[in-house]
């Protein structure tokens, strides 16, 4: 990717957040992990450097929102919607890209839709027209992105304007076998409701992290 944006990955400090940051700080970008506590954002950020030899960085969520050019929300559910409201002040004109999943405890391998619709959805309502936001991430794993490797899976990618959805779909390629164009913003809905699934699978079979692949699509390239 020519002129690597900087990304701010909010809720960096759990598992999702921090896995993809270290594959994309390993790749060469800027990361800025955002975290509530800024403490907890430096720690992990230190760690990552160490980890990566890449450029990490912490601070809290809107500061971490303000520098970055594509930020990240990986909160849980229940911090959604408060999350976006600290961060957006910061977030004009800047792509946000929502991988946050509506499971709600105890019962997560249940699909449970939110009445307030796709989390991606709320987003855009509460971010506003200013603000591009994208889907993705969802379904992807985030134990082996902490082994450094990419997920073998497919990463759905939702957005409503194409050239978001392109920009995402290359970091996409970065952490996971490849970003499929999965359309308008509002079928993200699909991907978010297929993580409770997935959760099922995981312990029908026992398996650290099963994916999804779509078929019929040609190999994706390897570089």
């Amino acid at each position: 990717m020519q002129n690597k944006p900087t990304i701010a990955v909010i809720g960096g400090t759990g598992d999702l957040g921090s896995g993809l940051a270290r594959l994309w700080a390993a790749a060469g970008f800027s990361i800025i992990l955002g975290s509530r506590a800024k403490e907890r954002a430096q720690a992990k950020a230190q760690e990552l450097t160490a980890q990566t030899a890449g450029i990490v960085r912490g601070e809290d969520n809107r500061g971490a929102a303000q520098a970055g050019d594509v930020v990240v929300l990986c909160v849980p559910y229940s911090n959604h919607d408060a999350t976006l409201e600290e961060i957006k002040p910061a977030m004009d004109g800047k792509i946000l890209v929502d991988a946050v999943v509506p499971l709600v405890p105890p019962k997560v391998s249940v699909v449970q839709l939110p009445a307030a619709g796709s989390p991606a959805a709320v987003a855009q309502r509460v971010l506003g027209p200013q603000v591009r936001v994208a889907a993705a991430f969802h379904n992807v794993g985030a134990k082996k992105l902490h082994g450094g490797e990419k997920v073998d899976c497919d990463v759905l990618v939702f957005a409503d304007d194409a050239s978001v959805r392109e920009q995402v779909i290359a970091l996409a390629g970065i952490v996971a076998t490849r970003g499929v164009d999965g359309g308008s913003l509002a079928n993200s809905v699909a991907a978010e409701a297929l993580t409770s699934v997935l959760i099922a699978i995981n312990r029908r079979y026992k398996v650290p992290g099963a994916g999804i692949r779509i078929t019929g699509l040609p190999a994706p390239e390897t570089r």
